[in-house]
């Protein structure tokens, strides 16, 4: 499966370069990325096929309005984790099991914060950076959008 910083990385050149199409092949992957004017962008590696929307550009404004609490100072600081994926968020790995993180809690780049479910595939969500869950964002069952902010993190 493709790492999703990776990812990440190559919608972002994507959009930097205003390309409209990415196909990269080797022995073991092929990933292939199409945006257009707010249509849908597919990403595909061997064994799964699994379309997401292709994240609305974004204005400096816009993003920042939407990621604070009543423009607080102290969320200015905070590292955000995103969701790297269309689909359903899940605090636990199971109903009856702890919570992967909770607020106050430490994390690493490595450590999974929750599980985000796409086309009955659930996607570990590691942190990617290190510090402290400040607050968590959104509620067990609730639908994620591509890009929506899911946990924020004050840095060590």
């Amino acid at each position: 499966m493709i790492d999703i910083r990776k990812l990440k990385e190559l919608v972002r050149l994507m959009v930097e370069n205003e390309l409209s199409e990415l196909d990269l092949r080797d022995e073991q992957e092929t990933v292939t990325i199409k945006r257009g004017q707010n249509g849908p962008t597919y990403v595909a590696a061997p064994g799964m096929a699994q379309p997401m929307m292709a994240p609305p550009p974004r204005v400096a404004s816009d993003d920042d309005a939407s990621g604070s609490d009543n423009g607080s100072s102290d969320d200015a600081n905070l590292v955000a984790i995103e969701s790297p994926m269309v689909g359903t968020f899940y605090s636990k790995p199971s109903p009856d099991a702890a919570a992967f993180t909770q607020v106050g809690a430490s994390v690493g780049p490595d450590s999974v914060v929750c599980l985000v479910e796409a086309m009955k595939v659930f996607n570990e969500i590691k942190a990617e950076t290190s510090g402290t869950i400040e607050k968590i964002l959104v509620k067990d069952g609730d639908s994620v959008e591509f890009g929506q902010k899911l946990f924020l993190v004050r840095p060590n």
